[in-house]
């Protein structure tokens, strides 16, 4: 996904790694379609695979459940990690095995886990020069999917959400600029909630992750969405209107124009050009 796809990036630094945000959810037992895709982005026969369970309450249980996806090829060596410190979080033993890693996968469960765990640590800052310098996974579900924006959302009730101030946002790990990634996103209504984020800075981009939805970026701009779920995008750069700046905290905000698309398996999304991607603009691609 290269050429006229990216014609934007030529002035920035375009990471070597791809992400895979996973909305939560994801087959686990039957055709695998998301995790699947996961393992066969990286062409080696034999890979290394690092589930990390820092965001998860049962870290245990949670390794587990991916460890016995990830396993059932034997060639593939799987490795769980529950960072569960900051202490942890710079352990040598643990950091070779990053550095060792072609697919990091962090479970879901609090992104807060994750980014007060591994804010500022040496394996955070492994896993980014891995993405910036080398061809590598970094993928996440739920929890370890919001976590990967700069932002994240980190609180908040979705029947509460287009009332200011009742969204909780954090700074998040940062493997990605300028967008907002919620997850869970269709099945628990969450579309008021991440309207109210991108009302505020129309220059981040919404992305709302379906459950069985994922989306795997590249080049830190281009999206094509996989699963069976439905991925929302919400565009705010023909915003024309907020009152989000002069209203009190729990009033209603008021949005003009706030452009909304949907993608599924197959198409995608150009951050960089603001540009949605049907099927044929890949092949296309592909074809150039």
């Amino acid at each position: 996904m290269k050429n006229h796809l990216t014609s934007k990036l030529k002035n920035r630094i375009i990471p070597k790694g791809l992400l895979v945000a996973i909305g939560g959810k994801e087959d686990k037992k039957h055709e695998l379609q998301i995790l699947s895709t996961i393992l066969s982005l990286v062409k080696k026969q034999k890979k290394n695979i690092e589930i990390i369970t820092t965001a998860s309450q049962h870290p245990e249980e949670a390794g587990r459940e991916y460890y016995n996806v990830f396993a059932k090829d034997s060639d593939h060596t799987v490795g769980i990690m529950n960072v569960s410190t900051r202490e942890k979080a710079t352990d040598v033993s643990l950091l070779k095995r990053i550095t060792a890693a072609d697919v990091i996968f962090f479970t879901g469960g609090d992104q807060l886990r994750i980014t007060s765990v591994l804010g500022g640590s040496p394996i955070e800052k492994e896993i980014f020069r891995k993405y910036e310098e080398e061809f590598c996974i970094i993928s996440g579900t739920s929890a370890g999917a919001s976590a990967m924006s700069k932002t994240m959302i980190c609180g908040g009730d979705s029947s509460e959400a287009l009332r200011k101030g009742t969204i909780n946002i954090s700074a998040g790990m940062g493997l990605i600029d300028n967008v907002i990634i919620d997850t869970h996103f269709v099945e628990r209504g969450r579309f008021s909630r991440l309207m109210e984020i991108v009302s505020m800075n129309p220059s981040n981009t919404g992305i709302g992750l379906g459950e069985d939805a994922g989306i795997i970026i590249e080049d830190g701009c281009i999206l094509k969405a996989i699963g069976s779920g439905i991925t929302v995008i919400l565009d705010g750069q023909y915003l024309h209107y907020t009152n989000v700046a002069n209203i009190r905290s729990d009033e209603a905000i008021a949005i003009e124009n706030l452009v909304i698309h949907t993608i599924v398996n197959g198409y995608g999304y150009d951050l960089c050009e603001k540009k949605y991607l049907k099927p044929d603009d890949f092949e296309k691609d592909e074809v150039s």
